[in-house]
């Protein structure tokens, strides 16, 4: 057997699985990392739509106030309106 049937075979044989094996390894770590980017972007979505929820629902009840002290002639206006003026900012999102 010559030298280079027995480099081609061994490169056949050997090379070809080790290498097959350390790019399987790393396609899987690859795999495993975009995983795990994609989960912490998902809690991160979750985490900001439920602020925005939150805002939208705050700023729904205070329009509630207003259009009820809008239509609703027996109430002092300018006490309501100071109320509203003395509650406490809302907290801007991010």
């Amino acid at each position: 057997m010559s030298t280079f049937a027995f480099l081609t075979f061994f490169l056949i044989v050997v090379g070809i699985p080790v290498i097959g094996g350390f790019v399987s390894k790393m396609h899987k770590a690859n795999i495993e990392l975009e995983k795990k980017k994609l989960e912490t972007l998902g809690h991160q979505t979750a985490e900001k739509a439920a602020q925005y929820a939150a805002h939208t629902q705050r700023l729904e009840q205070r329009v509630r106030v207003l259009e009820r002290i809008i239509t609703d002639k027996g109430f002092d206006v300018s006490m309501q309106i100071e109320e509203l003026r003395s509650e406490p900012e809302t907290k801007e999102l991010n």
